[in-house]
């Protein structure tokens, strides 16, 4: 590699390619021009977007699919406020991304300057580290500290934040600041757990009648190792939408159908990089009813949220559940098998009436399709290796239950809707050899549907699926039941299809199932490609049901809410 370049821009830039960095996302200005021109001179791909939101949504899919750092770039002012719910996506879904800004040069702060604002002030709540480098012999330190802070160390992973006055971007590094342990790339070990922590693990585990496993963000990549620990214990395991793929559907021992009943019955539940948020009722004794909980995860947030474990082990997920494989060696597992096998066959009854409403969805009163005809003609198209980004509030609900992937991505625990596009995008960029599909709602895709043309732009092999019933449809449920009227939530008829073909893909518009077939091979055969696919209004999802639309008082969902009430009430009797 050539010497270490001197220019601040140019060390960033160096920096950031030493660490292994292929891609940054962005939109350019001014005030970072100096940075985006030394990225490219180090052959960093720059993956130019046309929003900010959009840039640190990218951002974040690449870091969860490679499990890398994703970095994004944007100018200041408006770039860094455009950039703000990105960042405060990261920042909730607890994932490692480093955003960078340039600011106003030194001598003209605090004198009217163009763009002139003090971002850490305004980002500083929804990140793990937020600075403005004003000396540029600090700059391959304060870039260290903040990859260290994105990844974790010392704490929970998630987005960090630099920026840099102009001036001292096209500054130079005095050479002796360019110390080898802040510019060179350094391995980074995985924490690994106590033998006492392990022993004591085994122990809970192993004795358990009814443990349920629950894993989350802190797994991802420990696939292999979770798969064998359920195996070995014959124990149910159910998945999260930060966990989606990592354990098969078709595992004899994933029972995602039996949620509720698993849930309520566990006498252990373990939960894997998880943090026990309204997803999961808060790990509420309505909910679970009989459990103790047992608590691994290499973030803290994910260790004492809510309900403290009857054991909490700080350490890597994968490296911990290996470790306890071998502890337990041939220890018999105390699962109660009649309890196990009653889930399991409960799954299969569910799991094979879900395909069966999904091919057999009534048309809608308005002569359109089911959003379900959508979903079944999905499924069988879609490669055991693919990737799947699935967006929206009314079609996430029917999407989260009735597809799959080894990879999916979703709204995560901040319910960001507008990220399926731009998680796309970034998605087939990352493993172009892979198949990659948004299925998103008509009013998700609203968001950041002009990042379409950064697909066409970059040769992002992606396909779109738009389900296009033109409403906020929980929303609209919600005004209709509960107060009558409709006011501010449908949306027009629109061709989505028309606006894709403008921008450059191949596009079609399908109002009929029995097309569908065909439509989807045609534009899985031409990505980037969209299908704007018309659904009825009229099909109720799970979500419209659920409690979600009128946010009840104790928990998110109308059933654990109730169940939360009875609790607190039986407390005080």
């Amino acid at each position: 590699m050539s010497p270490v370049p001197r220019q601040t821009a140019a060390v960033i830039a160096r920096v950031l390619r030493t660490r292994g960095i292929e891609r940054i996302y962005g939109l350019c200005g001014g005030h970072v021009m100096p940075i985006w021109m030394a990225l490219a001179e180090e052959g960093i791909r720059i993956v130019d977007v046309r929003d900010e939101r959009a840039a640190v949504h990218m951002a974040q899919a690449e870091a969860e699919l490679t499990g890398r750092v994703g970095v994004a770039l944007v100018t200041a002012g408006p770039g860094v406020t455009n950039a703000l719910t990105g960042i405060a996506n990261a920042h909730v879904s607890r994932t490692p991304v480093l955003v960078l800004s340039g600011t106003t040069p030194r001598p003209q702060e605090n004198r009217g300057a163009l763009q002139d604002m003090d971002h850490p002030s305004l980002v500083r709540p929804v990140t793990r580290y937020a600075r403005t480098v004003r000396d540029p012999a600090l700059v391959p330190q304060e870039l260290a500290e903040a990859l260290a802070r994105a990844e974790g160390e010392g704490g929970d992973p998630g987005p960090a934040f630099l920026d840099f006055p102009t001036d001292v971007l096209r500054a130079p590094v005095p050479a002796s600041m360019l110390l080898p342990e802040l510019v060179e790339p350094r391995p980074r070990f995985r924490a690994r757990p106590a033998p006492e922590a392990v022993a004591s693990a085994v122990d809970l585990l192993w004795s358990a009648r009814r443990p349920v496993l629950l894993a989350g963000r802190g797994a991802r990549g420990s696939g292999a190792r979770v798969r064998a620990l359920i195996a070995r214990l014959g124990c149910p395991y159910l998945d999260t939408g930060e966990s989606r793929g990592l354990v098969p559907e078709d595992d004899p021992n994933a029972v995602g159908s039996m949620r509720g009943r698993a849930m309520a019955e566990a006498d252990l539940v373990v939960t894997l990089g998880r943090r026990l948020d309204f997803q999961l009722a808060y790990g509420s004794p309505a909910v679970f009813r009989a459990a103790r909980f047992l608590r691994i995860a290499d973030s803290p947030a994910e260790l004492r949220d809510n309900r403290s474990g009857a054991l909490a082990i700080l350490a890597d997920v994968g490296e911990t559940l290996e470790a306890m494989l071998r502890h337990a060696a041939d220890r018999p597992s105390s699962v109660d098998p009649r309890w196990a096998a009653e889930l399991r066959d409960g799954h299969a009854v569910r799991a094979a009436s879900l395909r069966k409403t999904l091919a057999e969805a009534p048309t809608g009163a308005d002569g359109h399709m089911h959003p379900n005809r959508l979903v079944a003609a999905l499924r069988d198209v879609l490669p055991p290796d693919a990737t799947l980004a699935i967006d929206g509030g009314d079609f996430l609900s029917f999407a989260r239950v009735g597809l799959s992937a080894a990879a999916v991505l979703d709204p995560g625990p901040f319910g960001c809707l507008g990220v399926g596009v731009p998680y796309g995008v970034a998605a087939a960029l990352a493993y172009p050899e892979r198949v990659t599909v948004v299925a998103t709602g008509d009013g998700a895709f609203g968001f950041n549907a002009v990042e379409i043309d950064t697909a066409v732009r970059h040769d992002a092999k992606v396909l779109f699926v738009v389900a296009n019933n033109r409403g906020w449809q929980i929303e609209v449920r919600d005004q209709e039941v509960t107060h009558g009227r409709v006011v501010g939530t449908t949306l027009r008829d629109a061709d989505y299809a028309a606006m894709a073909r403008g921008l450059g893909l191949y596009a079609e518009r399908v109002e009929r199932a029995e097309d569908l077939p065909d439509a989807l091979a045609r534009a899985l055969a031409r990505r980037p490609a969209l299908l704007d696919v018309v659904v009825t209004s009229d099909a109720v999802s799970s979500d419209s049901r659920s409690g979600l639309a009128w946010v009840p008082d104790l928990q998110p969902l109308a059933a654990w809410n109730e169940a939360e009430a009875a609790w607190r009430k039986s407390g005080d009797a």
